[in-house]
């Protein structure tokens, strides 16, 4: 593939740009941000203390509170005359995050985002169906920015809209299609319900924005009849999307490590986890002037992969994010992620790849119930059996007792955005 926009470096290269852009960072950040050098003084570390890619460590974290509690701008380190745009998360409950992007912010990131369609083999000739939120939050605005930036045709709907988007599909033959893997899910299952199958063009599609199982994945790839689909990364707190994407051989994420910083730590002691262990990501950005990122806590679960990818790009690999470690919950005193429910339900060819948790409290017990929806043409008959399997699966597993149901196709509610896995009412008994 003819690259563009993915620079081919080496780790020395890397890490050459990687310590250049540190160095740089942490004396933006203490020079314009009130908020940065409070920390870095408290902590004892100056900008000139950063003179190896080690010294990160050196270095405070950065949370999400932070960010709420420097609300409306926070973190900003230049003259608010030099910011053109702002974005803000899509958090609901307290006060949004809200990041302030310079121009060079804005034409870095359209370069970055350019990248991942580049990465997933798109060409000019290529009908991008973007159907994800705009406004305040980045999704809408990066994947626009990123497709114009690229050259292929942007076919910006937005989410929800399922009328629109399905005409755009059939009339105007959209080749990929950007989203959630929730809103995938249903699309894909709205265009085999009115029999459009045959009337789309689609090859590509380019989700994220929410954890997914594989047969998620490949219930929405055979209903769409989709080549290829591809993982995509990025928060608002990092630009939004496009900070990294799965590559055609599909053997992990590449994230632009010439960008940003991303170390993998226990999210308990905050120390390095061993190579290719599970932790949480922690980024720290290299050029962004707005709003930078030091040791930025993502709460994101992933692992770096190592040795090289078969595709031939040299920018290391991540594995997909495995769950968020605020998403974990506790049912009886064991800490319980929801993608470790859908990987037990992903031994179970009946079942689709919808599921939802409950959890409750009666008489001072938690109690937990688990709803999946069994595939079209499974038999029902068979469903009593099977949620007993399902169950005895999650005890050995997770090794706690659930109450599983099976319902039909389309029982469950769909979602355009992300879907909300977890229901805890243990604190309204």
């Amino acid at each position: 593939m003819d690259h563009r926009f993915i620079p081919k470096l080496t780790e020395e290269q890397i890490a050459a740009k990687q310590l250049a852009g540190l160095q740089w960072t942490a004396g933006h950040a203490y020079k314009g941000s009130p908020f940065y050098r409070e920390r870095m003084d408290r902590h004892g570390v100056r900008p000139e203390d950063i003179k190896t890619l080690d010294d990160i460590r050196k270095l405070p974290f950065t949370t999400a509170d932070h960010l709420k509690e420097g609300y409306p701008m926070p973190l900003l380190s230049v003259p608010e005359a030099d910011v053109v745009r702002i974005h803000g998360s899509s958090g609901t409950t307290g006060k949004r995050k809200i990041l302030a992007y310079t121009q060079n912010d804005i034409d870095l990131w359209k370069d970055m985002f350019a990248r991942c369609y580049e990465l997933a083999g798109l060409t000019v000739e290529d009908r991008v169906q973007i159907c994800v939120g705009y406004g305040l939050w980045t999704a809408g605005a990066g994947f626009q920015l990123g497709c114009e930036r690229f050259g292929a045709m942007a076919l910006p709907v937005g989410p929800g809209l399922l009328e629109i988007q399905l005409q755009m599909l059939t009339d105007l033959k959209s080749t990929c299609l950007c989203s959630t893997a929730s809103m995938a899910l249903l699309m894909g299952e709205e265009v085999q319900k009115q029999g459009l199958a045959d009337k789309i063009a689609l090859k590509k599609a380019i989700f994220g924005a929410e954890t997914h199982t594989p047969k998620m994945r490949k219930q929405f790839e055979e209903a769409l009849g989709l080549e290829h689909s591809f993982d995509i990364i990025g928060m608002t707190e990092l630009y939004g999307p496009g900070t990294g994407l799965e590559c055609m051989a599909h053997e992990g994420i590449h994230y632009w490590s010439d960008l940003y910083i991303m170390e993998i730590l226990d999210p308990e002691t905050l120390e390095p986890v061993a190579p290719g262990e599970v932790g949480e990501m922690v980024v720290t950005s290299l050029q962004k002037e707005g709003s930078p990122l030091i040791r930025y806590r993502t709460r994101d679960l992933t692992r770096i992969l190592p040795g090289t990818c078969s595709c031939g790009v040299t920018m290391p690999r991540i594995d997909k994010i495995l769950g968020r470690s605020d998403d974990m919950f506790i049912f009886r005193g064991v800490n319980i992620y929801p993608g470790q429910i859908g990987t037990v339900l992903e031994g179970f060819p009946e079942l689709s790849a919808e599921y939802q948790i409950s959890l409750t409290r009666r008489d001072g017990l938690d109690h937990m119930a688990v709803r999946v929806e069994h595939a079209h043409g499974a038999d029902e008959d068979t469903c009593g059996n099977l949620a007993n399997a399902v169950a005895n699966e999650i005890r050995k597993h997770i090794l706690v007792r659930s109450d599983v149901r099976i319902l039909g196709p389309g029982e469950l509610p769909r979602s355009f955005a992300k879907t909300k896995r977890v229901q805890d009412e243990r604190g309204e008994e």
